[in-house]
Formats: structure tokens, sequence, C-alpha cells
């Protein structure tokens, strides 16, 4: 009996109510790849993984927010948008108004945000 092997390993940083975010699993999961879900409103990245996940999309932190969400236009505890630390500490607090869907190679490493989600096929042979 062989066991399939993922051609690569992939971890989504996913919210299944987000079309985007289903639709970009949808494309990692029609090439065969079964990737890591993080469902980051249950379980959200460290305030470190946030930064290194802005370095992996050679980004700064505040370009991970989510401008239009509530949460985030509401917010009276939003820190300095320039100081990367709380905006990433912040964000951990508040994990819905986290860019999504983050899909991260584990591998490269390499990253991309899954808007459009057709940006994913890029980390993709």
């Amino acid at each position: 009996m062989q066991i399939p092997v993922n051609p690569m390993s992939l971890t989504i940083y996913h919210n299944p109510k987000c079309s985007k975010s289903r639709k970009t699993l949808e494309l990692i999961r029609a090439r065969g790849i079964e990737p890591t879900i993080v469902l980051y409103l249950e379980a959200p990245p460290s305030a470190e993984r946030i930064l290194e996940l802005a370095g992996l999309l050679a980004c700064p932190v505040r370009d991970l927010l989510r401008s239009s969400e509530e949460e985030f236009r509401e917010a009276a505890d939003l820190p300095e948008l320039d100081d990367a630390a709380a905006v990433a500490s912040w964000l951990t607090r508040h994990p819905r108004v986290l860019q999504r869907p983050i899909v991260v190679d584990d591998e490269r490493p390499a990253a991309v945000v899954g808007r459009p989600p057709e940006s994913v096929l890029g980390l993709m042979p």
C-alpha cells in the first residue's frame, strides 16, 4: 500500500466563514495538497508569529490589518500603526482584524494573502 505524500507543506490561516478563505483552501486542495489549517479566530497566532508572517509577506505589520472591519474602526486601544510589535500584540487580541487568508509555504519559507484566492497559486509548482 502506497501512502500519498503531499508535494509541499502549506499552512493556511483560515476563517471558514470567509468566502475568500474557503476558495483559497479549495484551490490548494484541488492541487492535491492538504494544508495545515489554523483556525486563527479560535487560536490566534502569537505576536512573534504575526511579525514572522509580515516578514514572509514582505510588508509592514500594519498592512495585515483589515481596516474595513468594524472592530478596527471602533478600536479604542489601537496602538500607533508604525509600532510593529505593538500592532502584532494588538492583533493577537483582535484576530478578526487580521488579513485573511494567509497561506505559508513552510518549506521555502514564503507566504501570500489569498486575496484574490488565485494569488496562492504563486506558491505552488
